[in-house]
C-alpha cells in the first residue's frame, strides 16, 4: 500500500454509473476529491477489516473490491462487488460502528481515504453530496432485499440470473455484442454471493449460455439478450 497527497495519484477518476461520484456535479466532486489522502492497494490486499474500529471512509477511484463477511466457522460470504466511484465504510463512519464487513482488492485499486470527521463535515457543508449518498445507500438496500427474496424463493439458475442483472444495471457497459459486465468476476465469487456451490453456478452459467442469454470468457461476461434474461430471472426491474 502507498500514499500520495490528495489531488495526485494517477489518471482522472472515471466513476461508473450508479455510484456516489457519478451522481455529483463537477464542483461537488472536485470538492470531495480534494480532501483526504490517495492510497494504492495491490490485488488481494485487505482495505478494511471486519471488527476493526471505524476511523475513516474510502472512496474507490479505480479498480474493483469484494465486500465480504466472515462467519463463526471462518467461511467468507461475498456481499457485494464495488467499483470506481463507490464510497466504502460510510455507515460505520456515520454511526461510529465497528466494521461489519471486510473489503479485499480484486485487482490493483486506488482510493481516497477521508477521516471520519472530514467525511461528516463534507456532508454537512455540501447537501448535494449527502443526498447522493442517501440515494446510493437506498439502491444498495433495495438490491439486498431483492437478493434475499431470490435466495428464499428461487433456484440457483434464477439467482445467478438475478445477480448478473443487478451487476448489469449498476456496472454494465453497452457494447456491440450486448451488455458487458466490466468486472473481474469469478464463478467462486458468484457462488459466494448467491449462496450456491461453484459447481452449481457453473451448471447455471452453462444453461444460460446454451439458451443464448449470455456469453462468457475468462472473467468476462456479456449479456447478449437482457430482456430474455430478465424474463427468466423474474421480478427484475427494467433498469435497462
Amino acid at each position: 500500500m502507498s500514499t500520495v497527497p490528495a489531488g495526485q495519484g494517477g489518471p482522472d477518476v472515471q466513476p461508473i454509473k450508479g455510484t456516489l461520484l457519478s451522481a455529483l456535479a463537477p464542483a461537488d466532486r472536485d470538492h470531495l476529491l480534494a480532501l483526504g489522502d490517495r492510497r494504492r492497494f495491490a490485488e488481494h490486499d485487505v482495505l478494511l477489516r471486519q471488527g476493526d474500529p471505524t476511523d475513516h471512509v474510502l472512496v474507490l477511484l479505480a479498480g474493483w473490491v469484494r465486500v465480504y463477511s466472515t462467519n463463526v466457522v471462518g467461511q467468507e460470504v461475498v456481499l457485494a462487488i464495488r467499483g470506481p466511484g463507490d464510497v466504502l465504510g460510510e455507515l460505520g463512519a456515520l454511526h461510529g460502528w465497528t466494521r461489519t464487513v471486510s473489503l479485499r482488492a480484486m485487482e490493483p485499486v486506488r482510493v481516497l481515504q477521508l477521516r471520519r470527521q472530514q467525511f461528516v463535515d463534507c456532508l454537512r457543508e455540501r447537501p448535494d453530496i449527502a443526498i447522493a449518498l442517501v440515494k446510493q445507500v437506498s439502491t444498495r438496500l433495495r438490491d439486498t432485499e431483492t437478493a434475499l427474496q431470490e435466495f428464499a424463493t428461487q433456484d440457483v439458475s434464477r439467482r445467478v440470473a438475478g445477480h448478473l442483472l443487478r451487476i448489469a444495471r449498476q456496472h454494465g457497459v453497452e457494447g456491440p455484442d450486448g451488455i458487458e459486465l466490466d468486472i473481474p468476476l469469478s464463478q467462486q465469487e458468484i457462488a459466494n454471493r448467491v449462496g450456491a456451490s461453484p459447481r452449481g453456478v457453473a451448471r447455471a452459467m452453462a444453461m444460460l449460455r446454451d439458451r443464448g442469454m449470455l456469453t462468457t470468457a475468462r472473467r468476462r461476461i456479456v449479456i447478449v439478450r437482457p430482456s430474455l434474461l430478465r424474463s427468466f430471472a423474474g421480478n427484475q426491474p427494467n433498469g435497462r
